[in-house]
């Protein structure tokens, strides 16, 4: 990966026409063909880039032009440099490219969890299968009630509208089945975000919100007092 810091001009024709005047910015250029241009504003967004897969062509040494372009459209990125203040290329190796980027606490960790005890979804609940197939993409966990009712679920780490109405489509294609006419759906996760909530109250749908760290037994569930 090789960083260039430089006092510089941005300019990008393409589907659209953008300039960044001079100012002192990041370059940023990837084995892969990536170029982002950043600045010390904005959090992690470039300002602007250009993805692979695309033509990198320097002028000047050190550069006083870059230029990059996309190999299959019109899209072009030209930097135009008055000042290179750093210009460093570091040899990142091959486990940098193999190494995943592991997390704990997603989505895939919750539906590990709450396969093995579907009882947090609901009272009575048990696995059927997890990733249902449907035509339009698998539900989470695919269980039947203690009424041995079909019951869907999908599971985030944060839900909000956008669950919703995935739940919603995966329940639409689901009671296509005669068999499954019937089946219901649940919206599991960490946090259901207010809007989320009511949207799925509003569609028939409940909402579970379930603690990993409880799940995994790391800690107890908080007992609720019930008022007489």
């Amino acid at each position: 990966m090789r960083l260039i810091v430089a006092r510089c001009e941005v300019r990008y024709s393409g589907r659209l026409n953008a300039v960044l005047p001079e100012a002192l910015r990041l370059l940023m250029l990837k084995t892969d063909g990536s170029v982002m241009v950043h600045a010390d504003t904005g959090g992690y967004k470039p300002q602007n880039w250009m993805t692979p897969p695309a033509v990198i062509e320097e002028i000047g040494s050190p550069p006083t032009r870059i230029v990059v372009r996309k190999v299959k459209d019109d899209d072009r990125l030209e930097i135009a440099i008055a000042e290179v203040v750093s210009d460093v290329t570091h040899e990142l190796g091959p486990l940098a490219h193999a190494a995943a980027l592991e997390k704990d606490g997603v989505e895939a960790d919750l539906q590990e969890q709450l396969a093995a005890a579907p009882g947090w979804c609901g009272e009575g609940f048990r696995l059927v299968r997890r990733e249902w197939p449907t035509d339009i993409g698998p539900v989470d966990l695919m269980c039947r009630d203690a009424r041995d009712g079909w019951v869907a679920v999908e599971i985030k780490r944060v839900a909000t509208i956008d669950a919703v109405e995935q739940l919603t489509r995966y329940l639409e294609r689901i009671r296509l089945d005669p068999e499954k006419g019937g089946c219901t759906g649940v919206l599991a996760a960490e946090r259901i975000k207010p809007q989320a909530r009511v949207l799925a109250e509003s569609r028939g749908l409940r909402c579970v919100e379930v603690d990993l760290a409880v799940l995994r037994g790391e800690r107890e569930p908080e007992l609720t007092l019930f008022a007489a």
